[in-house]
């Protein structure tokens, strides 16, 4: 196929939605297999709608991996795209619809803070025999990298409990980037107290923390945080507990450590899905992740009498993420039918094998 001149998204900028949708179908649909769009589960529903595959950011790149398809279109967040390109074939493009959708919580911990923390971690000890740096799945390719050559590796939140217990028989410490909550509740959970679980703050010398201090601690945990998760708070499941006692909290473990204590359930979105999915009839449930999926939640149930409740009393979605709208898919594909690759996403060969040698222990060890 000829390429031919890029279409401009200035084009798109004032289309209404249902022009938008009905030019993604008919782009779709000439595409056919060369395509195939992923669907994060936190994506707005107008571009949800249109995916191929649904899931978490990790399975949604194991999947298209196993797909013969030339474009993968991810509609999701750019560190979600890296993984694509890192997993996929080598004939497959990761292709973002909008390069604005980042997430706030991998920016929190870039390379050049990590690499400091290193250095200045290596003033009181040596990080390479005593440290295991683990990056959750939510954060950028290079640090998935800085993991790989430093002997770590990459969690999710369904399996950081067994990551960590897999960095623990190798040396005696963690480095948890970038979310502190995810790591601390993990430590929890295997029995670590709270004063073996320190935050480091990259914007402090020495992460704020005394030599004294990085010498006893178990986990130092990177401050960083999500800011969807952050805004729920214990009195939204204190006064939900009044109205609903007899119902159910279940919350993602990027919550706050009060939140997810009080919870009934902990767990990562395909155990909130799960869980659910699996309750009896009638039941009512509070939960703490992202408003797209609560709410998608809470149609898909409603025929069986469940009444599912977003735990915040004010809106707090995936801003980010909602940048992919309509008018950015459209764009996307329709240039893809024209021949013209927009927003690759490409991560650097030598950043590239060691982050997938990072993701592929975590593969192995899961």
């Amino acid at each position: 196929m000829t390429a031919t001149p890029v279409l401009s998204f200035d084009d798109y900028k004032t289309l209404d939605d249902d022009a938008c949708q009905a030019r993604i179908v008919a782009a779709r649909a000439k595409l056919g297999a060369r395509a195939t769009i992923l669907g994060h589960h936190y994506q707005r529903a107008d571009v949800y709608q249109h995916a191929d595959l649904t899931g978490d950011s990790l399975g949604l790149s194991r999947l298209a991996a196993q797909t013969e398809a030339e474009y993968i279109v991810f509609c999701g967040v750019h560190f979600m795209a890296e993984v694509a390109d890192i997993l996929t074939k080598p004939h497959q493009v990761a292709i973002l619809p909008d390069l604005s959708a980042g997430c706030s919580m991998a920016d929190m911990a870039s390379l050049a803070k990590v690499e400091r923390a290193w250095r200045e971690i290596s003033e009181v000890l040596d990080p390479d025999e005593h440290i295991t740096p683990i990056t959750y799945i939510n954060s950028a390719a290079d640090l998935k990298a800085f993991c790989g050559e430093h002997g770590g590796i990459v969690c999710t939140s369904s399996n950081a409990r067994g990551i960590l217990e897999w960095a623990f028989a190798r040396r005696d410490k963690v480095l948890f980037f970038p979310d502190q909550h995810l790591g601390r509740w993990t430590g929890y959970l295997m029995d670590i107290p709270v004063s073996e679980m320190l935050v480091w703050d990259p914007d402090e010398p020495m992460g704020g923390l005394t030599a004294q201090q990085i010498k006893m601690a178990k986990v130092l945990l990177w401050k960083g945080h999500c800011s969807v998760h952050q805004m729920f708070q214990p009195q939204h499941i204190l006064r939900w507990r009044e109205q609903n006692p007899t119902g159910m909290v279940i919350s993602h473990p990027e919550c706050k450590f009060d939140v997810c204590k009080l919870s009934d359930y902990v767990g990562s979105t395909d155990f909130i899905i799960r869980t659910i999915a699996q309750s009896a009839p009638g039941t009512r449930w509070l939960v703490g992740t992202e408003l797209n999926l609560v709410n998608r939640l809470a149609d898909q149930f409603k025929g069986q009498g469940k009444v599912v409740q977003f735990m915040a009393p004010t809106v707090c979605m995936c801003s980010t993420m909602a940048r992919i709208d309509p008018q950015h898919l459209a764009w996307c594909l329709e240039n893809l039918v024209e021949g013209r690759v927009v927003n690759r996403i490409s991560v650097p060969e030598r950043e590239a094998g060691l982050a997938k040698l990072a993701l592929t222990r975590m593969l192995e060890v899961s």
